[in-house]
Protein backbone atom coordinates (compact mmCIF):
# COMPACT_ATOMS: atom_id res chain seq x y z
CA UNK A 1 0.00 0.00 0.00
CA UNK A 2 2.90 2.35 0.68
CA UNK A 3 3.90 2.39 -3.00
CA UNK A 4 0.36 3.32 -4.07
CA UNK A 5 0.23 6.15 -1.51
CA UNK A 6 3.65 7.40 -2.52
CA UNK A 7 2.87 7.39 -6.24
CA UNK A 8 -0.53 9.06 -5.84
CA UNK A 9 0.85 11.67 -3.46
CA UNK A 10 3.57 12.52 -5.99
CA UNK A 11 0.97 12.95 -8.73
CA UNK A 12 -1.32 14.98 -6.48
CA UNK A 13 1.42 17.49 -5.61
CA UNK A 14 2.08 18.37 -9.26
CA UNK A 15 -1.45 17.89 -10.65
CA UNK A 16 -3.09 20.69 -12.59
CA UNK A 17 -6.01 22.25 -10.68
CA UNK A 18 -9.22 22.86 -12.64
CA UNK A 19 -11.57 25.21 -10.78
CA UNK A 20 -15.29 24.58 -11.15
CA UNK A 21 -18.54 26.04 -9.86
CA UNK A 22 -22.21 25.10 -9.64
CA UNK A 23 -22.68 25.68 -13.37
CA UNK A 24 -19.82 23.41 -14.45
CA UNK A 25 -20.50 20.14 -16.25
CA UNK A 26 -17.96 17.32 -16.67
CA UNK A 27 -18.11 13.85 -18.17
CA UNK A 28 -15.35 11.46 -17.08
CA UNK A 29 -14.64 8.38 -19.19
CA UNK A 30 -11.68 6.06 -19.57
CA UNK A 31 -10.41 2.81 -21.02
CA UNK A 32 -11.62 3.31 -24.57
CA UNK A 33 -8.63 1.28 -25.82
CA UNK A 34 -9.11 2.67 -29.31
CA UNK A 35 -7.35 0.32 -31.72
CA UNK A 36 -6.60 -0.16 -35.39
CA UNK A 37 -10.00 -1.44 -36.49
CA UNK A 38 -8.99 -5.10 -36.60
CA UNK A 39 -10.23 -8.09 -34.62
CA UNK A 40 -8.17 -6.98 -31.61
CA UNK A 41 -9.78 -3.51 -31.48
CA UNK A 42 -11.95 -3.72 -28.35
CA UNK A 43 -13.31 -0.22 -28.93
CA UNK A 44 -14.72 -1.01 -32.38
CA UNK A 45 -18.09 -2.51 -31.26
CA UNK A 46 -18.86 0.59 -29.17
CA UNK A 47 -17.55 3.34 -31.42
CA UNK A 48 -21.08 4.40 -32.45
CA UNK A 49 -22.17 4.60 -28.81
CA UNK A 50 -19.11 6.64 -27.93
CA UNK A 51 -19.57 9.07 -30.81
CA UNK A 52 -23.26 9.51 -29.96
CA UNK A 53 -22.39 10.21 -26.33
CA UNK A 54 -19.72 12.73 -27.34
CA UNK A 55 -22.21 14.55 -29.57
CA UNK A 56 -24.61 14.87 -26.64
CA UNK A 57 -21.92 16.17 -24.29
CA UNK A 58 -20.54 18.58 -26.86
CA UNK A 59 -23.95 20.03 -27.66
CA UNK A 60 -24.81 20.40 -23.97
CA UNK A 61 -21.68 22.24 -22.84
CA UNK A 62 -19.81 19.49 -20.97
CA UNK A 63 -16.06 19.27 -20.53
CA UNK A 64 -14.77 15.82 -21.50
CA UNK A 65 -12.00 14.34 -19.35
CA UNK A 66 -10.43 11.05 -20.45
CA UNK A 67 -8.91 9.19 -17.50
CA UNK A 68 -6.29 7.17 -19.37
CA UNK A 69 -6.03 4.21 -21.74
CA UNK A 70 -7.89 6.16 -24.38
CA UNK A 71 -5.73 4.56 -27.05
CA UNK A 72 -4.37 1.01 -27.12
CA UNK A 73 -0.64 1.65 -27.47
CA UNK A 74 0.59 -1.59 -25.97
CA UNK A 75 -0.88 -3.80 -28.68
CA UNK A 76 -0.35 -1.17 -31.41
CA UNK A 77 2.74 0.83 -32.29
CA UNK A 78 1.24 3.56 -34.45
CA UNK A 79 -1.17 6.15 -33.05
CA UNK A 80 -1.52 7.49 -36.61
CA UNK A 81 -3.38 4.36 -37.69
CA UNK A 82 -5.68 4.57 -34.67
CA UNK A 83 -6.49 8.20 -35.44
CA UNK A 84 -7.12 7.34 -39.08
CA UNK A 85 -9.47 4.45 -38.28
CA UNK A 86 -11.42 6.46 -35.69
CA UNK A 87 -11.12 9.86 -37.36
CA UNK A 88 -14.76 10.75 -36.61
CA UNK A 89 -14.12 10.35 -32.88
CA UNK A 90 -10.91 12.38 -33.03
CA UNK A 91 -12.74 15.06 -35.02
CA UNK A 92 -15.27 15.36 -32.19
CA UNK A 93 -12.53 15.38 -29.54
CA UNK A 94 -10.72 18.12 -31.45
CA UNK A 95 -13.91 20.21 -31.27
CA UNK A 96 -13.88 19.86 -27.47
CA UNK A 97 -10.20 20.77 -27.36
CA UNK A 98 -10.65 23.85 -29.54
CA UNK A 99 -13.14 25.18 -26.98
CA UNK A 100 -10.93 24.32 -23.98
CA UNK A 101 -13.30 21.54 -22.93
CA UNK A 102 -11.00 18.53 -23.25
CA UNK A 103 -8.39 17.09 -20.87
CA UNK A 104 -6.47 13.87 -21.43
CA UNK A 105 -4.77 11.68 -18.84
CA UNK A 106 -2.53 8.77 -19.70
CA UNK A 107 -2.85 5.29 -18.25
CA UNK A 108 -0.65 2.22 -18.40
CA UNK A 109 -1.70 1.22 -21.93
CA UNK A 110 -0.93 4.68 -23.33
CA UNK A 111 1.87 5.69 -20.96
CA UNK A 112 3.98 6.75 -23.97
CA UNK A 113 1.80 9.88 -24.02
CA UNK A 114 3.77 11.03 -20.98
CA UNK A 115 6.71 11.83 -23.27
CA UNK A 116 6.85 15.47 -24.26
CA UNK A 117 7.72 14.46 -27.83
CA UNK A 118 4.43 12.54 -28.19
CA UNK A 119 2.26 15.64 -28.24
CA UNK A 120 4.55 17.43 -30.67
CA UNK A 121 4.86 14.48 -33.05
CA UNK A 122 1.34 13.07 -33.07
CA UNK A 123 -1.19 15.57 -31.71
CA UNK A 124 -0.72 18.64 -33.87
CA UNK A 125 -2.88 17.59 -36.84
CA UNK A 126 -4.60 14.65 -38.48
CA UNK A 127 -6.07 13.74 -41.86
CA UNK A 128 -9.87 13.99 -41.89
CA UNK A 129 -11.35 11.77 -44.60
CA UNK A 130 -14.70 13.56 -44.81
CA UNK A 131 -13.03 16.79 -45.95
CA UNK A 132 -9.91 15.12 -47.44
CA UNK A 133 -7.51 17.50 -45.77
CA UNK A 134 -5.39 17.89 -42.64
CA UNK A 135 -7.09 19.52 -39.66
CA UNK A 136 -5.75 20.63 -36.26
CA UNK A 137 -6.05 17.86 -33.67
CA UNK A 138 -4.75 18.86 -30.22
CA UNK A 139 -2.02 21.42 -30.92
CA UNK A 140 0.25 22.03 -27.90
CA UNK A 141 -1.85 19.72 -25.69
CA UNK A 142 -0.46 18.73 -22.30
CA UNK A 143 -1.27 15.16 -21.31
CA UNK A 144 -1.46 14.60 -17.56
CA UNK A 145 -1.00 11.77 -15.08
CA UNK A 146 -3.46 13.37 -12.67
CA UNK A 147 -5.87 16.29 -12.39
CA UNK A 148 -7.68 17.99 -9.53
CA UNK A 149 -11.16 19.47 -9.78
CA UNK A 150 -11.59 22.16 -7.12
CA UNK A 151 -14.86 23.80 -6.09
CA UNK A 152 -14.17 27.54 -6.18
CA UNK A 153 -16.38 28.17 -3.14
CA UNK A 154 -15.83 25.27 -0.76
CA UNK A 155 -12.33 24.36 -2.04
CA UNK A 156 -13.36 20.72 -1.86
CA UNK A 157 -11.35 18.67 -4.31
CA UNK A 158 -11.84 15.66 -6.58
CA UNK A 159 -8.63 13.83 -7.53
CA UNK A 160 -8.57 12.20 -10.99
CA UNK A 161 -6.10 9.46 -12.02
CA UNK A 162 -6.10 6.36 -14.19
CA UNK A 163 -5.61 4.05 -11.20
CA UNK A 164 -2.71 1.79 -12.19
CA UNK A 165 -0.22 3.69 -10.04
CA UNK A 166 1.76 1.54 -7.63
CA UNK A 167 1.05 -1.70 -9.48
CA UNK A 168 4.29 -3.59 -10.11
CA UNK A 169 3.51 -4.89 -13.61
CA UNK A 170 1.36 -2.05 -14.91
CA UNK A 171 3.36 0.85 -13.45
CA UNK A 172 6.93 0.00 -12.46
CA UNK A 173 7.50 -2.77 -15.02
CA UNK A 174 5.23 -1.42 -17.77
CA UNK A 175 7.81 -1.96 -20.56
CA UNK A 176 7.78 -5.68 -19.73
CA UNK A 177 3.99 -5.73 -19.58
CA UNK A 178 3.80 -3.95 -22.94
CA UNK A 179 6.19 -6.50 -24.44
CA UNK A 180 4.02 -9.38 -23.22
CA UNK A 181 0.83 -7.77 -24.50
CA UNK A 182 2.27 -6.78 -27.88
CA UNK A 183 4.13 -9.97 -28.70
CA UNK A 184 2.36 -12.67 -26.66
CA UNK A 185 -1.14 -11.80 -25.47
CA UNK A 186 -2.26 -9.80 -28.51
CA UNK A 187 -2.00 -12.87 -30.71
CA UNK A 188 -3.63 -15.08 -28.10
CA UNK A 189 -6.44 -12.54 -27.65
CA UNK A 190 -7.43 -13.01 -31.26
CA UNK A 191 -8.16 -16.67 -30.56
CA UNK A 192 -9.99 -16.10 -27.27
CA UNK A 193 -7.44 -15.76 -24.45
CA UNK A 194 -7.66 -12.83 -22.04
CA UNK A 195 -4.82 -10.41 -21.33
CA UNK A 196 -4.01 -10.62 -17.57
CA UNK A 197 -2.82 -6.98 -17.49
CA UNK A 198 -6.14 -5.60 -18.74
CA UNK A 199 -9.85 -6.22 -18.33
CA UNK A 200 -9.22 -9.95 -18.18
CA UNK A 201 -7.63 -9.76 -14.74
CA UNK A 202 -9.20 -12.08 -12.16
CA UNK A 203 -11.92 -10.53 -10.00
CA UNK A 204 -9.84 -10.81 -6.82
CA UNK A 205 -6.99 -8.90 -8.44
CA UNK A 206 -9.36 -6.09 -9.44
CA UNK A 207 -10.76 -6.00 -5.91
CA UNK A 208 -7.23 -5.67 -4.55
CA UNK A 209 -6.63 -2.61 -6.73
CA UNK A 210 -9.97 -1.11 -5.71
CA UNK A 211 -9.30 -1.60 -2.00
CA UNK A 212 -5.98 0.22 -2.26
CA UNK A 213 -7.54 3.14 -4.13
CA UNK A 214 -10.44 3.29 -1.69
CA UNK A 215 -8.06 3.24 1.28
CA UNK A 216 -6.05 6.07 -0.26
CA UNK A 217 -9.16 8.22 -0.80
CA UNK A 218 -10.19 7.64 2.82
CA UNK A 219 -6.72 8.43 4.18
CA UNK A 220 -6.59 11.72 2.26
CA UNK A 221 -10.19 12.67 2.96
CA UNK A 222 -11.20 13.46 -0.60
CA UNK A 223 -12.99 11.95 -3.56
CA UNK A 224 -10.84 9.90 -5.92
CA UNK A 225 -12.11 8.97 -9.40
CA UNK A 226 -10.21 6.36 -11.42
CA UNK A 227 -10.59 3.90 -14.27
CA UNK A 228 -8.21 0.99 -15.02
CA UNK A 229 -10.20 -1.92 -13.55
CA UNK A 230 -13.09 -1.48 -16.04
CA UNK A 231 -15.49 -1.97 -13.11
CA UNK A 232 -17.85 0.95 -12.41
CA UNK A 233 -17.97 1.94 -8.76
CA UNK A 234 -20.25 4.47 -7.09
CA UNK A 235 -20.64 4.78 -3.33
CA UNK A 236 -23.18 6.55 -1.18
CA UNK A 237 -22.08 9.31 1.23
CA UNK A 238 -20.49 7.81 4.32
CA UNK A 239 -19.49 4.57 2.55
CA UNK A 240 -16.41 5.43 0.50
CA UNK A 241 -14.78 8.28 -1.40
CA UNK A 242 -13.61 6.03 -4.26
CA UNK A 243 -15.37 6.13 -7.63
CA UNK A 244 -14.67 4.34 -10.90
CA UNK A 245 -16.05 5.38 -14.28
CA UNK A 246 -15.91 1.84 -15.71
CA UNK A 247 -14.87 1.67 -19.37
CA UNK A 248 -15.93 2.13 -22.97
CA UNK A 249 -15.36 -1.53 -23.86
CA UNK A 250 -18.17 -3.18 -21.89
CA UNK A 251 -20.29 -5.52 -24.00
CA UNK A 252 -23.09 -3.44 -25.54
CA UNK A 253 -22.56 -0.30 -23.41
CA UNK A 254 -20.17 2.38 -22.23
CA UNK A 255 -20.12 3.93 -18.76
CA UNK A 256 -18.93 7.17 -17.24
CA UNK A 257 -19.09 9.57 -14.30
CA UNK A 258 -20.98 12.84 -14.71
CA UNK A 259 -20.37 15.88 -12.50
CA UNK A 260 -23.13 18.40 -13.10
CA UNK A 261 -24.25 21.41 -11.02
CA UNK A 262 -22.49 20.13 -7.91
CA UNK A 263 -23.83 16.56 -8.22
CA UNK A 264 -22.05 13.33 -9.18
CA UNK A 265 -23.66 10.34 -10.90
CA UNK A 266 -22.82 7.10 -12.73
CA UNK A 267 -24.27 6.78 -16.23
CA UNK A 268 -24.51 4.23 -19.01
CA UNK A 269 -24.93 4.71 -22.77
CA UNK A 270 -26.40 1.87 -24.86
CA UNK A 271 -28.47 1.17 -27.94
CA UNK A 272 -32.13 1.48 -26.94
CA UNK A 273 -35.42 1.10 -28.79
CA UNK A 274 -38.53 3.22 -29.05
CA UNK A 275 -42.10 1.96 -29.09
CA UNK A 276 -41.97 1.72 -32.89
CA UNK A 277 -38.79 -0.37 -32.56
CA UNK A 278 -36.48 2.26 -34.04
CA UNK A 279 -33.08 2.25 -32.37
CA UNK A 280 -31.22 5.16 -30.81
CA UNK A 281 -28.20 5.87 -28.62
CA UNK A 282 -29.57 6.60 -25.17
CA UNK A 283 -28.35 7.46 -21.68
CA UNK A 284 -29.60 6.14 -18.36
CA UNK A 285 -28.48 6.48 -14.75
CA UNK A 286 -26.85 3.50 -13.10
CA UNK A 287 -26.63 5.60 -9.94
CA UNK A 288 -28.75 8.74 -9.52
CA UNK A 289 -27.04 12.11 -8.89
CA UNK A 290 -25.79 12.76 -5.35
CA UNK A 291 -24.66 16.14 -4.04
CA UNK A 292 -20.84 16.14 -3.87
CA UNK A 293 -20.77 18.15 -0.64
CA UNK A 294 -22.71 15.33 1.08
CA UNK A 295 -19.62 13.10 0.90
CA UNK A 296 -17.55 15.60 2.88
CA UNK A 297 -20.05 15.76 5.75
CA UNK A 298 -18.71 12.43 7.02
CA UNK A 299 -15.07 13.49 7.28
Amino acid sequence: MASVKKRLDEIYKKAKIIPYDFNSKFILMSDCHRGQGNAGDNFLPNQTLFFGALEYYYQNGYTYIELGDGDELWENRRIETIIDVHSDVFWMLSNFYRENRFYMLYGNHDVVKSRSSFSKNYCEKYYYDCEQCHLPLFPKIEIYEGLILEDIRSKQRIFLVHGHQGDLLNDTLWPLARFLVRYVWHGLELIGFLDPTGAGRPRKQKEKVEKKLSAYAKSRGQILVAGHTHRPSFQKPGQSLYFNDGSCVHPRCITGIEIVNGYISLIKWSIRSKADRTLYVGKEYLEEPVRISDYYKYL
